[in-house]
């Protein structure tokens, strides 16, 4: 989606910059709201003023919700993640910056078969680790580790290969 960019010509280059910056990490990279602002003013990242970074946010035109989603699917298609490994990730300030409402949302409308992420998860924990069937269901369900549900953890189990 296009900015709500003011026209106007008192709007500096460095304010257009940052706001450009957002855009594209708002719709390449399905960022946060607090996660694009962060990046933006980074001493590490793009070292824009708060005021411009601030700028860019507030006018920015992004479907957050659509962006936790899409960060979600990411995880959990390429990482076979947990449901609510996912959501931890989202909400984290370590991780995606999503609010919690923007990670609920996007858990709600996951498409995800469960079972099969934590079977792919065991399966990684079997052939990379060589981790005893055991101590792989004691990961999968930690509070520490893969936070998988029991159910999840034993269908996983079940299906291992011996």
């Amino acid at each position: 989606m296009p900015a709500k960019e003011e026209k106007s010509d008192n709007v500096s280059k460095e304010y257009k910059a940052a706001l450009n910056k957002a855009e594209s990490y708002a719709n390449m990279m399905h960022m946060s709201k607090k996660g694009i602002y962060n990046q933006l003013v980074s001493e590490y990242g793009e070292k824009f003023p708060e005021d411009a970074a601030q700028y860019a946010i507030d006018n920015l035109q992004v479907d957050w919700n659509k962006n936790a989603l899409e960060k979600a699917k990411d995880y959990a298609t390429t990482m076979a993640m947990s449901k609510r490994g996912i959501y931890d990730q989202l909400i984290s300030e370590y991780g995606e910056n999503f609010t919690e409402e923007e990670a609920q949302y996007a858990i709600d409308n996951l498409k995800i078969d469960w079972n099969k992420n934590a079977l792919q998860k065991a399966k990684d924990y079997q052939n990379m680790m060589d981790m005893s069937k055991e101590s792989i269901r004691e990961q999968l369900v930690s509070e520490y580790g893969e936070k998988f549900t029991e159910e999840e953890a034993n269908y996983a189990i079940e299906n291992l290969d011996d």
